[in-house]
């Protein structure tokens, strides 16, 4: 028999499978303080929770017998997810389980908004009938933008468009083929931003995502766009959304996020315009179920070693295939969070080449860590190391792998390469005595470069002077420049060079960089 503790309140319906599972005795203590919780957590098996309890490394640590814990939700802040995974403790979520909720409310929120709905129903409450001031919009034959197509965005586009709205989207790893399939237009931000009546974001927030639309998008919109965010706050940049308003460009806004929550003395709540609720998008009595049963058959298959894909941390892996593979998990993450900044386009696939030692262990763990480093520059927390590949299979990319004993000079090399729809990258890694991890080549070009912290890659001409132009940029600019590799083919041809800075640069000098004859290109990355 397994032995499940269950800490936070769940419907009986979410558990009913745990309830009714031959194997498994469930104990359900929702009042428990973090002394009791420590004092009781050796005798079980899994552990399901919620938001409210804290699963700290001293509850893992006496968690002895555990072997999963699983999260009622998407988000697991409240988990040491590093402790779990040095415990080997399994650690579940329910991604999907809130899918349709949010998709809904984004499409309620976007009606709300299209026919002033609060505003109107505020006023009739307060005694006025008042027919004038509240004439709307219909969806019928207007543009919907939506920013991020991925399990939400989707579900919002199917019904936009049963609503006889044309759909533009856009999102990283969209292709001409999969919006077709759709039945909406691959589009860019700023084909959104200069076509679309209704906007919508639907993107995790990461470093990329924060305040994707702000005043230079806003400024290219039509007049009178709606805005919608039922996504995180942080995507759209709340300042410049409250001056938009004021200027009469954005007609309305919709939102159920905000950059600080609760939206203490934020002036968006007061305008007219403005349709607010309080992170509602996962708040029906299906989405709380649904996220309890996911997790709950998640346990089950931990529990009763079959297959399972909602782990938000590395699997678990033969000792003797760590021993190999574990020096090699950084790096496979940063190359592919390397290619995933530098490359322009679309992902159509991923290829990984495993050279030298590499060749002869199951590298099926390393190719997740490279995947997750691809996707989770576009994708955020959304990616773990077990469901990469299906997030990878569900947009239409292809993943291949290849062994070669031909290892080039190094005792083990890793290559990645990312076709797209515009262009194909490469880049190489390997680990050295003493050195650590190091990119030893990017497309055709050798050079040597730890993979860490802030870089600047910079594509250019080889001739005299360039590099000391670049210096000069940023040290009058206060950035030091900490190490410096170049890399080129041919005298005077095509060169790289990659710098590592103390700090981020600034857009300004990135701009004040490019402009120099010589310079092709200026890319920023953190890894």
């Amino acid at each position: 028999m397994y032995k499940i503790l269950i800490t936070d309140p769940l419907s009986e319906h979410g558990i009913q499978q745990l309830l009714d599972a031959p194997d498994v005795e469930v104990v359900r203590q929702t009042n428990l303080s973090p002394t009791d919780l420590l004092s009781v957590i050796g005798d079980y098996d899994a552990l399901l929770v919620r938001s409210q309890t804290q699963v700290t490394a001293e509850v893992l640590a006496a968690g002895k017998k555990l072997k999963v814990v699983g999260r009622a939700g998407v988000g697991v802040d409240n988990i040491d997810i590093n402790a779990a995974t040095e415990a080997g403790v399994v650690v579940i979520n329910a991604p999907d389980g809130n899918t349709i909720s949010t998709a809904e409310h984004s499409f309620a929120m976007l009606m709300a908004v299209a026919r002033n709905i609060p505003q109107a129903h505020k006023k009739l409450t307060d005694g006025t009938w008042d027919r004038k001031s509240f004439q709307g919009v219909e969806l019928n034959n207007k543009v919907l933008g939506i920013i991020g197509l991925g399990r939400i965005g989707t579900e919002v586009a199917k019904r936009a468009k049963a609503f006889g709205m044309t759909v533009l989207a856009y999102d990283p790893f969209l292709t001409e083929e999969r919006a077709k399939k759709l039945g909406v237009t691959h589009a860019t931000i700023d084909d959104i931003c200069r076509q679309a009546d209704f906007i919508t974001v639907h993107t995790p927030l990461t470093k990329e995502t924060r305040h994707i639309i702000s005043s230079r998008e806003f400024m290219k919109m039509k007049d009178g766009v709606r805005i919608i965010n039922c996504a995180r706050g942080g995507i759209i940049d709340e300042k410049a959304l409250y001056e938009a308003i004021l200027t009469g460009k954005v007609a309305g806004a919709a939102l159920d996020v905000f950059e600080i929550e609760p939206p203490v003395d934020n002036p968006l709540i007061g305008l007219p315009q403005v349709v607010v609720t309080p992170h509602l998008g996962a708040s029906t009595q299906e989405a709380q179920e649904n996220v309890a049963v996911d997790v709950s058959a998640e346990i089950l298959k931990v529990l009763r070693g079959e297959p399972f894909k909602n782990a938000v941390n590395l699997p678990s892996i033969p000792a003797h295939v760590m021993e190999r593979l574990q020096p090699y998990f950084t790096l496979g993450e940063k190359l592919g969070n390397f290619l995933a900044q530098v490359t322009v386009g679309s992902i159509q696939e991923i290829a990984i080449t495993y050279s030298g030692e590499l060749a002869d262990v199951d590298t099926a763990p390393l190719t997740r860590t490279v995947l997750r480093g691809v996707l989770s520059f576009r994708l955020g927390e959304e990616v773990n190391y077990v469901n990469a590949p299906l997030l990878a299979k569900v947009r239409d990319i292809t993943v291949t792998e290849k062994k070669s004993a031909h290892n080039r000079g190094f005792t083990n090399l890793l290559t990645v390469t990312l076709k797209t729809t515009q262009q194909t990258r490469t880049v190489a890694g390997t680990r050295l005595n003493g050195y650590g991890a190091r990119i030893v080549k990017i497309d055709d070009f050798a050079i040597d470069v730890a993979p860490e912290g802030y870089l600047l890659y910079i594509h250019h001409n080889d001739r005299p002077g360039v590099i000391g132009r670049v210096g000069s940029i940023l040290g009058n600019n206060d950035v030091n420049i900490a190490t410096m590799q170049v890399g080129r083919r041919d005298i005077g041809g095509d060169a790289i060079m990659m710098l590592s800075v103390d700090k981020p640069v600034s857009a300004e000098l990135l701009d004040s960089m490019g402009e120099l004859p010589e310079v092709k290109s200026v890319t920023q990355i953190e890894l």
